[in-house]
């Protein structure tokens, strides 16, 4: 396939890199050597397939990371993300008003294309989602925490990028 049509992927999942970057992987692409590329570096795949076991795994991050937040009462896979619309793991905090209180329930749900990656995917978008019960926005002060949860976060985040892109080309061609 020629560069121009990849060329809307690439924008779409990492257009605000840089031009040298956004070459060096149109170029992996038109080689065909991005998915060994990424084969190479993220080798492992974790073996977290059930609710309950990612409940388990979340809540081991949490603890050692955000004991002093509130309480997560529901951690789920789930099927039907929009994952071209960039939704990979999701948030949400139900609020119920019980009698005089008012009582609010945190849950995270993670895409289940993540049950076949590699554990540091999984792991990126989990620290992400935990971040936001500190953070609710995306900005700076969330980034810096994301960065303290998982010092290679940014870069895994590119790379998990980089793995979105190549499964929407891989399905195109």
């Amino acid at each position: 396939m020629t560069a121009s049509h990849y060329a809307p992927h690439v924008q779409r999942f990492i257009g605000a890199y840089p031009l040298a970057v956004l070459m060096e992987v149109q170029d992996l692409l038109t080689t065909n050597r991005l998915g060994k590329y990424l084969e190479r570096k993220y080798p492992e795949r974790h073996l977290i397939q059930t609710d309950g076991a990612l409940f388990d795994y979340v809540m081991i991050l949490k603890s050692a990371h955000l004991r002093s937040s509130g309480p997560l009462h529901k951690v789920i896979w789930q099927n039907k993300m929009d994952v071209l619309q960039n939704v990979l793991g999701l948030h949400t905090s139900i609020s119920r008003v019980q009698g005089s209180r008012l009582k609010a329930k945190a849950e995270i749900r993670i895409a289940s294309l993540f049950k076949s990656t590699a554990p540091e995917f999984l792991e990126m978008v989990v620290v992400h989602e935990l971040a936001h019960l500190r953070e609710r926005e995306h900005n700076k002060a969330f980034y810096q925490l994301c960065e303290h949860l998982l010092p290679q976060y940014h870069q895994i985040e590119f790379d998990l990028r980089l793995l979105l892109l190549h499964r929407a080309v891989s399905t195109v061609t």
